[in-house]
């Protein structure tokens, strides 16, 4: 029963955050016709369609700290039907207030990001989360899709008024049905531990006594909520989760560049009707949503968690290399290359959620989610205002050019190591709380006394690097 709960409440959760995803990351849909409604410049539309992002950088880990002691439920309720209501009111909004209330139904909706990720961290294993968060990241190319085919024809039809609206009714609704159905995911009995910090002591040399973490080191970091035990140390204390969100923060740039722009480049540089250039991004946005499930689940086969993330951002730049070249000579190829990047550059997330989950203990999952959120809707907010301005004084051929170089940032912050995605289980430490685990591995040449599933910097050679490994020394 259990096992069959855990799909439906993946579901309930990835149907929230779609919801969500309607008009947080909508909004870009509607530019054309925000341009004839208020006359503003392209810069001052792309701060507007960034003021979601904004609201959620700055509530989105206040929401986490709430699932982590209130609950998934009760998070995505709240957050959902505010939203709602604040983009309703938006849709008779003018002006300065255009801008604040925007961002207050992403402050509101950002909710659903904190509580979703929840969802996954505590009803799935490590070794089915990449699956898992690559279902519930569907939810944003989903959303997306939903948005371009749907908003342009509503907005054209009876202004941007109504497909606020209708964004607004979806939100409320389902904010009310996962308020009702959703059960909230079992919290452990005792935390799982969080990693110590690497060392670089070698085991060949310093012995596995120097190498393997203490047990009194064990039990500091084991957490026991609602059991009266150690809370678990900060998973921050490492760089392990700054570098992935790091990489994380690069990718969202070249998403936010081809997302935000992608319509408006359609109509106004190509000349395609926006009836026509909606739905074909739609069904890109369809395939994208599938390439994060397949992505999500090459982790979970993988023994590298990070690997499939290192070869995604090397094929996003790849992407926008080539339709910074198409665009400019003015090449016919330049739109099927559009939609080629659109897939690239959003299949990443849910390999990038479940490494934020595998590293992560179960007392910071809401926290660690969030924060992850937070540092993509950072560069997220940034992006279309100031791409704005680029394509302004320069043109979208220099602008994808220089966007292609963000990815390509991304695998260097990677290099160097990556997370296991099957993460062993060590005995249990002699005096450590009954029912604590640690998710290290056991001690080997090759892993005692680093981090659970991180392993560090590797030695030279191509595949070293790639791989993340230190090699094997010889007999």
């Amino acid at each position: 029963m259990a096992h069959s709960r855990r799909w439906v409440m993946l579901g309930i959760g990835t149907a929230a955050q779609t919801a969500g995803t309607l008009y947080l990351y909508g909004l870009p849909f509607l530019l054309p016709a925000l341009r004839r409604a208020t006359g503003l410049p392209l810069w001052e539309l792309g701060l507007l369609v960034a003021c979601p992002s904004l609201g959620m950088v700055l509530a989105l880990i206040g929401w986490g700290v709430v699932a982590d002691r209130r609950g998934e439920r009760l998070v995505i309720g709240l957050g959902l039907t505010g939203g709602a209501a604040f983009l309703a009111a938006t849709a008779h909004a003018a002006g300065p207030a255009l801008f604040v209330l925007l961002t207050l139904a992403g402050a509101a909706g950002s909710a659903v990001y904190a509580a979703s990720g929840r969802v996954v961290t505590g009803w799935f294993a490590p070794g089915e989360r990449g699956l898992a968060m690559g279902i519930r990241q569907t939810s944003q190319p989903l959303g997306v899709a939903v948005a371009s085919a749907v908003l342009p024809v509503l907005a054209d039809s009876g202004g941007p008024r109504l497909a606020l609206l209708v964004a607004a009714a979806v939100a409320a609704l389902t904010g009310i049905v996962a308020a009702l159905l959703l059960v909230d995911a079992p919290r452990p009995t005792t935390g799982r531990t969080t990693a110590a910090p690497p060392t670089t002591a070698d085991p060949a040399t310093t012995g596995p006594a120097t190498a393997t973490a203490s047990p009194t080191a064990a039990r500091l970091a084991t957490g026991s909520p609602g059991t009266g035990g150690t809370r678990a140390r900060s998973p921050y204390r490492s760089p392990t989760l700054w570098r992935v969100h790091g990489a994380s923060a690069l990718l969202v740039v070249a998403q936010f560049v081809v997302g935000a722009y992608a319509l408006d480049y359609l109509v106004t540089e190509r000349g395609w009707p926006a009836r026509t250039a909606g739905p074909l991004i739609a069904g890109a946005q369809l395939v994208a949503a599938a390439a994060r499930v397949l992505a999500g689940r090459w982790s979970d086969r993988s023994a590298q968690r990070l690997r499939p993330l290192r070869v995604i951002a090397a094929g996003t730049a790849a992407a926008l290399g080539a339709l910074a070249v198409a665009e400019a000579l003015h090449a016919p190829p330049a739109a099927p290359l559009l939609l080629v990047a659109l897939v690239a550059t959003v299949s990443w997330h849910g390999v990038a959620y479940a490494a934020v989950a595998d590293v992560a203990p179960a007392s910071w999952a809401g926290r660690a989610t969030s924060t992850q959120t937070v540092v993509q809707n950072v560069a997220a907010t940034a992006t279309p205002p100031l791409f704005g301005l680029a394509v302004a004084g320069l043109g979208f051929g220099p602008g994808f050019a220089v966007a292609a170089l963000f990815p390509l940032a991304a695998v260097a912050v990677l290099h160097g190591f990556t997370v296991d995605a099957h993460p062993a289980t060590r005995p249990l430490d002699a005096d450590a709380p009954a029912g604590a685990a640690t998710a290290d591995r056991p001690p080997s040449s090759g892993s005692a006394g680093r981090r659970p599933g991180v392993r560090e910097r590797a030695g030279p050679g191509p595949r070293a690097w790639w791989n993340g490994r230190r090699p094997t020394p010889p007999g």
